[in-house]
């Protein structure tokens, strides 16, 4: 059921947001953990490396698109 003040592009930015700056924070947890840790040099194995990359890619992207999303949302709600 969709919200009466909510347009439905803004709900997909605010899905698609949500969904990229969550890959990210699970990208950047595996990293951390099962992928072997990091140190100064960066992380133990290749593996760690790519999930570096995708945390380094997912998380600047999907919390720009959440602050559009809310930027929208909150112009979406003064207009109506």
């Amino acid at each position: 059921m969709q919200s009466p003040h909510m347009h439905t592009d803004t709900r997909k930015l605010l899905t698609t947001g949500s969904a990229i700056f969550g890959a990210g924070v699970l990208a950047a947890l595996l990293m951390l953990t099962v992928c072997g840790g990091i140190t100064r040099q960066g992380p133990h194995t290749n593996s760690g490396w790519l999930a570096l990359m995708v945390a380094m890619g997912c998380l600047p992207t999907g919390a720009l698109t959440l602050a559009l999303g809310l930027a929208k949302l909150a112009g979406d709600l003064r207009r109506n």
